[in-house]
């Protein structure tokens, strides 16, 4: 005979089912970040897995999703720069493209600035993007990446 559930037993269930098969398997932190704001569709600021929606429910699975994408970005505020910096190192490193084509797109386009949980207040997000715009300094330098034209 099968047990009912609360939806907090749920809701804790897909979080914990999310953390063990896909988060833990995502290195770095900001890589995270950039996984769960993935799965926010942009019309409706919904989150949607369609795995864990199978397994829980599209309720659960949109509140397991928000709730690690706010807990996620909050762990990377409390980061020093210098954490900031080797998280995101290790999150370039994972990817498989040339480092200065990246840079030179993240300062054109600033995807960046979408994986700034809905929840975030307006301070957060400020010092997330303050924070992350030193860093592609430090790493435009790094790289040698000459950037956009502010006047262009």
């Amino acid at each position: 005979m099968r047990q009912t559930r609360s939806k907090t037993e749920l809701e804790r269930s897909a979080a914990g089912d999310l953390w063990r098969h896909t988060l833990a398997q995502i290195p770095s932190l900001f890589g995270r970040l950039v996984y769960l704001a993935s799965l926010r569709d942009p019309n409706t600021g919904r989150y949607e897995h369609h795995g864990l929606a199978q397994l829980f429910g599209e309720e659960a699975a949109d509140e397991a999703l928000r709730h690690s994408h706010a807990t996620t970005f909050q762990q990377w505020l409390g980061f020093s720069l210098e954490q900031q910096k080797a998280d995101l190192d290790l999150y370039l490193a994972s990817l498989n493209t040339d480092k200065r084509t990246l840079l030179d797109t993240w300062l054109r386009l600033a995807p960046y600035r979408s994986l700034v949980p809905a929840s975030a207040r307006d301070v957060e997000r400020k010092l997330y993007l303050a924070d992350l715009e030193t860093l592609l300094e430090l790493l435009k330098n790094e790289y040698d990446v000459v950037g956009p034209d502010p006047d262009a």
